[in-house]
């Protein structure tokens, strides 16, 4: 089961995008980190891949926040560059607090997975590109050493396959969307996960503020 796999061509950078490389219409982000806790464990890459096979890694060594990476923050505020990721949540909640961002548009492939694919809890990204694209990714660098001050060639591979798919994953997703008539509530959910964010930043992260309390 291995249809459509992607030959990743991988660039590794230091703090920044360098000058000229440039995403149009859309870019898959990615995040890797010390651990689950963004205010504890820090940011160490960041992965972009616009769809096409190419991988750009951005690592960050220790420092002060918010990270100066000026390039970077610039295409992830723009407007005009639709953000794709997997678990929007915690990569957005991530790059808010250590780059200061907001990014938008968003589109979340988990969130779209859990309104379209009802009939199972399986939305993990491993999952989906199986389900999705019959295409087999290895999760086995998931819990290395993000911190470490070089990468090993299966850190840098395993960080590229989780932007690689999401265009693909995108694809499929809408159009599974639209046949069941959730497209609409995918949209309003992922204009709403930068609100998200805030409140996870406030200390709301398992508070449901529309819930009524006697």
């Amino acid at each position: 089961m291995q249809q459509n796999v992607l030959t990743p061509q991988i660039f590794l950078h230091q703090s920044d995008l360098p000058e000229g490389v440039n995403f149009t219409h859309s870019v898959a982000v990615d995040t890797e980190t010390m651990g689950l806790k963004p205010q504890r464990d820090r940011l160490c890459l960041i992965q972009l891949s616009g769809g096409d096979g190419v991988c750009h890694l951005v690592q960050f060594s220790p420092g002060q926040k918010p990270y100066h990476a000026p390039r970077l923050k610039k295409m992830l505020e723009n407007p005009a560059i639709q953000k794709i990721f997997h678990f929007g949540r915690f990569d957005l909640h991530v790059l808010k607090f250590y780059l200061g961002v907001d990014c938008t548009p968003v589109y979340c492939t988990k969130i779209a997975s859990k309104l379209v694919r009802t009939f199972t809890d399986r939305h993990g990204l491993k999952d989906l590109c199986k389900d999705l694209l019959e295409i087999e990714i290895s999760k086995q660098q998931q819990s290395s050493d993000w911190g470490a001050a070089t990468l090993t060639a299966d850190q840098q591979k395993y960080a590229a396959s989780d932007v690689l798919y999401l265009h693909l994953l995108k694809e499929k997703l809408d159009i599974l969307l639209k046949r069941e008539g959730r497209l609409d509530i995918a949209k309003n959910c992922f204009h709403f996960l930068n609100t998200r964010i805030h409140l996870d930043l406030m200390g709301l992260e398992e508070v449901d503020i529309f819930a009524h309390h006697s």
